[in-house]
């Protein structure tokens, strides 16, 4: 049996604005049976980095806000904290980045609630019983919500091929904890040069597994639990996540991940995918490189795999931009995401994601 995935393309006239078409995507998707009256829901979504503007436009996050109160649902707009250094590293300066990035409430019409606390560790540990974990640590407010709407800037990431649901599930429901299990098998490494002793991140550590020997921090590989918590707290950027698994088994544990943040929320979630300036890099970045398909839509669909699979099909179906990042496939039909990562797999997430209960790759479009 086919999932059932709606599209509409973006093409907007007197009639119909494209504000209208996302509404009516959300009503095909039958959201008056998913957000019931008094349902806190989050909408998760990217607030983008400072630099960036590849990230979906907070107006349409309104028009999303607007049709989940139309059904009586408490909307809020939710994201996790970065498990590096940056603008989006625990929750004030996320929030402080989102609202500069557009999503005040003034904007959107809905708060803004870190899902995973102010530092990043506010999380439950949800099992998953999958291929390779037995649980996964969670966002708090992402299990505590009653339903959940992601938002999704569909584009190319160099670590999964690209991003969609399932990696906005998985690794951006995630505590920071959750990330670092998910990117990384071995503890935080130091880098000597930089640091300078002030024994900072020996008050963050919360399993004594830090200590200051001839002026430098060394971590105790054996001791640590893989919190993340000295990464960010370290203002000389001096602790660092070893980036040493494999990105197929990054895709696998982020289907498992994202397995776990829609647990218990069956028949209460819905899937929304915006693939629009389709950059060949993560919005995690403070820049955004030259879209390398033109604007193709927004896809939506209460099954994850099957919307990044037509999104996925939906961009290698197009022609390519020249001039940009994509060094082959420019052709329809092409591999873009290969085309710009060509050394990535990024199947796997959606095999994976198939495999371990979220949805099926197989599916039937339907335009609006």
């Amino acid at each position: 049996m086919e999932s059932i995935v709606y599209f509409t393309d973006m093409r907007a006239g007197h009639k119909e604005n494209l504000f209208a078409k996302i509404g009516r995507l959300m009503q095909s998707c039958g959201i008056g049976d998913i957000i019931k009256a008094g349902d806190l829901t989050a909408v998760k979504l990217h607030f983008g980095e400072r630099g960036n503007h590849t990230f979906i436009r907070p107006v349409f996050i309104r028009r999303i806000v607007e049709e989940i109160k139309q059904q009586a649902g408490k909307p809020f707009l939710t994201d996790s904290s970065t498990l590096y250094p940056g603008e989006r590293k625990e929750a004030v300066s996320a929030l402080t980045c989102a609202i500069e990035n557009g999503f005040a409430y003034a904007v959107v019409g809905a708060p803004l609630i870190m899902c995973d606390g102010i530092k990043g560790q506010n999380a439950v540990d949800v099992p998953v019983n999958g291929e390779i974990l037995k649980s996964v640590s969670i966002g708090a407010e992402i299990v505590e919500a009653d339903a959940l709407v992601t938002v999704s800037h569909f584009k190319c990431h160099e670590l999964t091929g690209f991003g969609g649901a399932l990696k906005n599930l998985g690794m951006g429901c995630s505590s920071r904890g959750g990330k670092m299990q998910q990117h990384s098998t071995v503890a935080p490494k130091v880098a000597e040069k930089f640091c300078n002793g002030c024994g900072i991140c020996l008050k963050s550590c919360a399993h004594d597994a830090i200590a200051i020997f001839e002026g430098k921090a060394k971590i105790d590989p054996d001791a640590c639990v893989g919190c993340g918590r000295c990464i960010t707290a370290c203002a000389q950027k001096a602790i660092n996540v070893q980036w040493n698994e494999s990105a197929s088994l990054v895709m696998k544990k982020m289907a498992e991940y994202a397995s776990g943040a829609v647990k218990g929320k069956e028949g209460k979630t819905l899937f929304i995918n915006f693939i629009t300036q389709v950059s060949p890099a993560c919005d995690c970045y403070g820049h955004a490189d030259a879209p390398i398909v033109n604007d193709i839509g927004i896809c939506a669909s209460i099954d994850p795999v099957a919307l990044d699979q037509a999104c996925a099909d939906l961009v290698n179906g197009a022609p390519g931009n020249q001039n940009t990042a994509l060094a082959s496939g420019h052709q329809p039909g092409g591999d873009k995401f290969r085309g710009v990562h060509p050394e990535i797999d990024w199947e796997v997430q959606l095999e994976h994601g198939e495999k371990m209960g979220l949805g099926r790759r197989s599916y039937e479009l339907v335009k609006l």
